[in-house]
Order: structure tokens, then sequence, then C-alpha cells
């Protein structure tokens, strides 16, 4: 019963993509004016920024967790 259901929720967000053929004024104004840039590149700082702090977080957690572990 989920992968039914979990294949009906992909299918439906496949068709919502496609769905999406007309564009719009504001894409197409943050298009000429070259702002699309400037958008990129702060999703990529932020998503950068996202995966740094989960790799230190990591390494965090496996420095206390061999300090902890009553093995050694």
């Amino acid at each position: 019963m989920k992968k039914i259901l979990f294949t009906l929720l992909m299918l439906t967000v496949s068709l919502q993509i496609f769905a999406q053929g007309a564009s719009s004024s504001l894409e197409e104004s943050i298009y000429a004016s070259g702002k699309i840039y400037v958008v990129v590149a702060c999703a990529a700082i932020i998503l950068i920024g996202l995966i740094l702090f989960l790799f230190s977080i990591d390494r965090r957690l496996k420095k206390l967790e061999k300090y902890s572990d009553p093995k050694n």
C-alpha cells in the first residue's frame, strides 16, 4: 500500500513539472535583468554552507562517539 501511494505521489509531482510550460512576466524580468545569477549564487552559497555545517557536526559526533565508546 505504501509503494502505491509513493508511486502516485511521485507521478503527481512529475505531472506538475511538465505543466509549467508558460513563463510568467516575473521570470522574464529576472532573466532579462541578469538577477537570476544573483539568485543562483545565493542559493549555492546557502547550500554549501549547510553541507559544511553538516560535515562539521558529523566530525564532532564521531569524536564524541570515540571518547564515549565503552570498549576503549
